[in-house]
């Protein structure tokens, strides 16, 4: 039996047992062999030659955004719109072949924005070219998931099942359990909250399939098996994610306003060029960039070339920091959006 054989046996396994008391052990130990086959899945072929042409995108500017969902649903309208590069568009599916990169400039800041193929249902058991859309999603700061607003929530689970299949974790924190293998004295067990969801004899069945006999665990937070399973594979990639709803002008006013009330959701018509300005704010808001101006003594700001940075960072990173009127703080000030930075040597 091959690995996608196994997956699927064990999918079908995990669908028809009851969720209980008596069955959770059973469940978990399922949980942690899918895991296990799904990495062994995506791990590169020995094989693989040019079939990932196009994908390999060196990362520029001051963030990276992936656009991905399925094909057709507006992803080459809205990279042709937001910047200067032309991705090919149509109304028949497959259009994009390819990785195209294109750059929004916002707010001084230069955001690379890929247009990735089409993902299509089973991408991660590698149709079509799925794993490699995959490989370049996880490099990116934000995700934006492109959905046709007038084919409801389908396209929407149906992506976030390849993505969570993958080790992508969209619009989640990493959970707060430490974990570290030793070389003996068995499991070390330990909570500084109540768990719900985890017990220590799952945790330690969830170990041993994984042939681990020797570890200290500690869970900070009350987490489920599959984010303990997370911990212990260590490769997921938690990310922000905004869903973006096209094609609005095609749907009733009611739907448009459910859609729009939906976390994390923007909706929008490329077609139309309807809420752009939104989406790019919201983006910024994802993206957590903050743009930063320098000043020269004696001289008036610069506000023709910002540095780009992350909220929070401090002066440390850029110099002793003035807004509005000039004064002198430490290393350890966080700056602000529109700060003006002077250099002062002692």
């Amino acid at each position: 039996m091959g690995i996608l054989e196994k997956i699927s046996e064990i999918e079908k396994e995990i669908a028809r047992t009851q969720k209980n008391k008596a069955t959770e052990y059973h469940l978990g130990l399922l949980k942690a062999k899918l895991a296990k086959y799904r990495a062994q899945l995506l791990e590169p072929s020995k094989s693989a030659s040019s079939k990932g042409e196009g994908f390999d995108v060196m990362k520029s500017g001051d963030a990276r955004v992936a656009l991905i969902g399925f094909p057709s649903v507006g992803k080459s309208t809205f990279l042709s719109l937001m910047t200067s590069t032309a991705s090919e568009a149509a109304s028949y599916e497959f259009t994009t072949l390819t990785c195209i990169p294109g750059v929004i400039e916002y707010k001084g800041a230069n955001i690379q924005l890929l247009d990735l193929p089409g993902i299509i249902e089973g991408a991660a058991q590698g149709k079509g070219r799925g794993r490699q859309v995959i490989a370049v999603a996880r490099t990116a700061d934000v995700i934006i998931m492109m959905l046709d607003a007038t084919k409801g929530e389908v396209q929407r689970s149906l992506l976030e099942k390849e993505l969570e299949s993958v080790g992508i974790r969209l619009n989640k924190h990493k959970p707060n359990i430490y974990f570290k293998p030793k070389k003996g004295g068995g499991i070390s067990f330990n909570s500084t909250v109540t768990l719900t969801q985890c017990s220590e004899k799952l945790v330690q069945l969830i170990l041993h399939e994984y042939k681990i006999f020797n570890a200290e665990v500690l869970f900070r937070e009350d987490c489920s098996p599959d984010e303990f399973i997370d911990v212990i594979v260590g490769n997921r990639v938690y990310m922000p994610c905004l869903y973006v709803y096209n094609k609005i002008d095609q749907i009733s006013m009611e739907e448009v306003d459910r859609l729009a009330r939906k976390p994390n959701s923007v909706v929008i018509s490329c077609g139309m060029k309807l809420n752009l300005d939104y989406l790019l704010e919201m983006l910024w808001e994802y993206l957590a960039l903050t743009c930063i101006y320098t000043k020269k003594r004696g001289q008036r700001p610069d506000f023709t070339d910002a540095i780009i940075l992350r909220k929070g960072a401090s002066v440390e990173h850029v110099g002793t920091s003035t807004k509005y009127s000039p004064q002198r703080v430490g290393l350890t000030h966080t700056m602000e959006h529109e700060d003006v930075i002077q250099i002062v040597k002692k």
